[in-house]
């Protein structure tokens, strides 16, 4: 019998070279295996950047010098790509700096989920409001917080977790922005995301 199943899989194996064989009497496992590797040859390989902290989870990375945002799959794939904006006064993770934070985060709260698109939230509260043309007339300064915010929490104890360094504390968000906010330059006071015009 062992035979019997070595010669299957030496028949599968072979035919991930040209077209997958599965012999009926091989393992199931083999045989999911084999379709596995033969969806991964029949497209053109990409490089993966799996989370290092939470392996086999999907995680986001902001690039402070690029300006970027992106979401990676389970597998570390690129699923998403956006221009954000961080803050204004560089990174830095203490209290009162108004800088954007280092290390990793989670997410530990969501708020305006459902929201519509331009739903102004005010002290974390989603609001009947919308953002309008006319308001950006009146107000054309003011950083609004639109639909959505994630609010972060450090997973980083003395970096950007307790004490003085806390990212929860000091209520760092990813959150929705104006579309006339230039993004891709860091000029916020705090880190929003919003996948639109950009800086001059």
């Amino acid at each position: 019998m062992k035979s019997v199943w070595l010669h299957s899989c030496a028949l599968t194996l072979m035919g991930l070279l040209g077209s997958t064989v599965v012999m009926a009497d091989a393992p199931a496992e083999v045989a999911a295996a084999s379709l596995i590797l033969q969806a991964q040859t029949d497209g053109p390989l990409q490089p993966t950047q799996p989370n290092t902290l939470h392996y086999g989870t999907p995680w986001i990375r902001v690039g402070i010098k690029s300006q970027t945002l992106v979401l990676f799959d389970p597998w570390g794939r690129e699923q998403r790509h956006y221009v954000v904006s961080t803050a204004r006064n560089g990174v830095g993770e203490r209290v009162n700096s108004y800088q954007t934070p280092r290390g990793w985060h989670k997410v530990c709260e969501k708020i305006g989920d459902g929201a519509e698109a331009n739903t102004i939230i005010f002290r974390r509260k989603v609001t009947p409001w919308k953002y309008t043309a006319q308001l950006h007339a009146e107000y054309p300064n003011k950083d609004w917080i639109l639909s959505r915010i994630l609010w972060l929490c450090g997973e980083e104890p003395g970096k950007n977790q307790g004490g003085e360094v806390d990212s929860y504390d000091r209520a760092i968000y990813i959150h929705g922005a104006k579309r006339t906010r230039a993004m891709g330059c860091p000029n916020l006071i705090g880190l929003c995301a919003h996948a639109k015009r950009r800086c001059d």
